[in-house]
Parts: structure tokens; C-alpha cells; sequence
């Protein structure tokens, strides 16, 4: 009470997030969090491409079969394609960008390793598997050193050898 008679009024307390944010930090710890390291872009797309590879390797996906069993594959600039799609939704969005929603889809489900280690070998000629082609998520697996056996790679450094050492 005050000397007036009026209430005094009750103290407000402050938050210690208030406090905080008031204080400046010491000087010695105000630069005490070190600068991120610069990232490498490529580095990091390597990465993250080798990251997908093995979430591939170790998924199951779907490969429509064409009109005598065989896997479908479609070529392009000289590469054979094996077409595979990471589910039903996928395979019926390409069926009908591709104007074949009508016809009846057969499919096998195959173990991403198996096409790249076992199915992209049995081709003739460099092969390697598109995976959900044609779509913003699209992806394809090449015929290079370090995703299909290196004795069906391609040659890359023009050599006649595969780039393995």
C-alpha cells in the first residue's frame, strides 16, 4: 500500500528471455561459432546421387513388360533404357502422358540392384534403367563405372578403357 492509501501496484516480472535478449553477449563469445564451411556444390550432388543410388539398389520397382514378356526398354542416343517406375501411380501417370492409359500393363517387380547388376548386362550395347521417365521425379541410372558392372560401363575418357585404373 502507499502512503495515500491507493494499491500499490503488484511488481510485473520480467521473463528471462526479456533479460536475455537485453544483455549483450561478452565479447569473447560473440564470435565464438565458427564460419560454415564453404560447400562444394558438385561434391555435394555426388553425394546426394550416390545417396539415391543406394536407396534405388535396395527398392523394389515395377518394369512393364513389352508384347513378348521382355522387359520394356526404349533407346535413346544410343543407350538402351529399361524403363522402371517406383509404383503403380507412377507407371499409370507415363501410360497416360504416353496416351496407353487403355491398354492392360504387365509388369514385374525387380530389385533395383538386379536390373543394374544382373538385367542392364543382358543387353546388347550399352543399357542402363530410367526410372519414373518422364516425370518431375524422374531419374536414370547410366551405363557408367560405379552404377552398372564395370565390364558393360561405357568409355568415358575416350580411351578404350572404362576409367577404372
Amino acid at each position: 500500500m502507499s502512503d495515500n492509501g491507493e494499491k500499490a501496484k503488484e511488481p510485473q516480472q520480467r521473463s528471462r528471455i526479456a533479460d536475455l535478449t537485453d544483455s549483450a553477449p561478452p565479447e569473447s563469445t560473440q564470435n565464438s561459432i565458427p564460419d560454415p564451411e564453404p560447400v562444394d556444390p558438385t561434391a555435394a550432388a555426388r553425394r546426394e546421387f550416390a545417396r539415391l543410388l543406394g536407396e534405388f539398389r535396395r527398392t523394389a520397382v515395377l518394369v512393364p513388360l513389352d508384347e513378348h514378356g521382355s522387359l520394356w526398354t526404349a533407346g535413346f542416343n544410343g543407350v538402351r533404357w529399361i524403363c522402371a517406375f517406383s509404383d503403380e501411380e507412377a507407371l499409370a501417370r507415363f501410360a497416360e502422358a504416353h496416351g496407353d492409359a487403355g491398354r492392360e500393363w504387365t509388369y514385374r517387380t525387380v530389385l533395383g540392384a538386379r536390373l543394374l547388376d544382373g538385367m542392364v548386362p543382358m543387353l546388347p550395347g550399352p543399357a542402363g534403367v530410367a526410372l519414373d521417365a518422364g516425370s518431375a521425379d524422374g531419374m536414370v541410372f547410366p551405363p557408367v563405372v560405379g552404377i552398372v558392372p564395370d565390364e558393360v560401363a561405357v568409355d568415358l575418357d575416350g580411351t578404350g578403357e572404362t576409367g577404372e585404373q
